[in-house]
């Protein structure tokens, strides 16, 4: 991915260990924490999960590698701005993570390289 060096490259593969375990991108963004954790029920708010529940060190290598990737590829810079427009950085922030983590289980699951035009259509 661009913008990913070695140290957040190698953070994610040795904590993310196996990604076979994972049945889906989805369950492996929620195991890094870049999915919100709320169970609503007809557009309404019921509870909250365990939102502590997952991998501290992979959401942080997301949120890093986030950050990163908006200086070196303009489809995320413009997904960001999209986003930050509609609500604020953090939030932005958050979903170009999730974006990146289901790209990462994508692409060590049917080993392949990063293509943006994937991701950012």
């Amino acid at each position: 991915m661009p913008g990913v060096g070695h140290i957040l490259g190698l953070t994610v593969m040795l904590e993310a260990d196996d990604f076979s375990r994972f049945e889906s991108p989805g369950n492996y963004a929620s195991y890094c924490r870049c999915v919100k954790s709320e169970r609503t029920s007809n557009k309404k708010k019921k509870g909250e999960g365990n939102r502590k529940n997952g991998n501290k060190y992979l959401a942080w290598a997301y949120v890093e590698a986030a950050h990163l990737i908006i200086c070196f590829c303009p489809q995320a810079n413009a997904f960001y701005q999209h986003k930050k427009a509609k609500t604020n950085g953090a939030i932005a922030t958050k979903a170009l993570a999730n974006k990146l983590a289901r790209a990462t289980f994508c692409m060590m699951r049917d080993q392949t390289m990063f293509d943006v035009k994937k991701i950012f259509r």
